[in-house]
């Protein structure tokens, strides 16, 4: 009998503390970016402090370019993207007169009030709290269930982001952004990107490659599936839009509707819409590919066959 491995948040350690996203008051806490302007003690360059103290931290190996100095500061730059459930700033954090510097994607949950939920019921199902008033309020769809939902999507990117992570580090052939910390309904990931420019990588919908190239980020994306797959999950809304292409590679992302095929019992659907929605993009410039084919290897990786 194969070991049935739940799809959550990954299990994070700072100091002995297990990351737990049914801790109470885990989701009410953090949320977006501190008003700078009631802050005492800003620093005298850059927006805010280094919001890493106090943060749950991405998985190990931990990239070299991770900035965790207590001196550190963070300097918004902008908008990247707004979206139906969140918007995404790029946010500079440097060491004051180092030259230690990272580019990040600080990703910001909307509150109940701001957000739309209309999709929420089918990536919920096989997502549960333990506490019975909570998953109430979350299937009522009270104010303080959609904050709980909220906070549940943040976490469920941040343990998908670190979850494939790993995966990639230890000879998975996918690419996702560094999930670098969280902090309530705030996720601080790796900028995808030019460093220098702060100019975002084309979504792959945006590319125009030539037959080499089209073959090549097709080889990529049926990788990139396997892995899902064998890691039992399916990204649930997988698309040309949320998948970007940086110097030649694939990179995942958009993942806070990450689907545990084995608990959610509309599993292998999530799982077969992902590879005809990608397909669809590539047999339209051009390739030709069995879709069908491909689904079933896909759901056996994952154990549903």
């Amino acid at each position: 009998m194969r070991e049935h491995d739940s799809f959550g948040p990954a299990t994070m350690r700072r100091g002995r503390r297990k990351f737990d996203d049914d801790e109470p008051g885990f989701l009410k806490r953090g949320g977006p970016a501190p008003q700078l302007a009631e802050d005492p003690d800003l620093p005298e360059t850059g927006d805010r402090w280094s919001t890493w103290d106090g943060a749950l931290h991405g998985p190990h190996p931990r990239p070299d370019w991770i900035r965790t100095e207590y001196g550190a500061v963070d300097t918004e730059l902008g908008m990247l993207k707004t979206g139906k459930e969140a918007d995404v700033f790029l946010v500079r954090r440097a060491v004051p007169d180092t030259g230690k510097t990272s580019m990040l994607a600080a990703k910001r949950y909307r509150d109940g009030d701001h957000r739309l939920f209309h999709r929420d019921a089918g990536y919920l199902e096989g997502r549960r709290v333990r506490r019975s008033r909570e998953m109430r309020a979350m299937t009522n769809r009270t104010s303080f269930g959609k904050e709980l939902i909220a906070g549940q999507w943040a976490a469920a990117e941040f343990g998908a982001l670190s979850r494939l992570w790993q995966a990639s580090q230890e000879g998975g052939t996918i690419a996702v952004p560094y999930p670098v910390q969280l902090i309530g309904t705030e996720l601080m990931l790796e900028f995808i990107g030019d460093w220098e420019t702060g100019e975002a990588a084309p979504r792959l919908a945006q590319v125009r490659p030539d037959r080499d190239g089209l073959e090549d980020l097709w080889g990529q994306m049926v990788d990139a599936l396997s892995v899902l797959a064998r890691t039992q999950v399916a990204h649930g809304d997988l698309s040309p839009y949320n998948t970007l292409v940086h110097d030649g590679r694939l990179v995942i992302i958009d993942l806070p509707q990450v689907v545990d095929v084995i608990a959610n019992p509309q599993g292998a659907d999530f799982l077969a819409r992902d590879v005809r929605n990608v397909a669809g993009w590539f047999t339209a410039r051009g390739l030709t590919i069995d879709v069908e084919e491909l689904i079933e290897r896909l759901c056996y990786e994952a154990g549903l066959r």
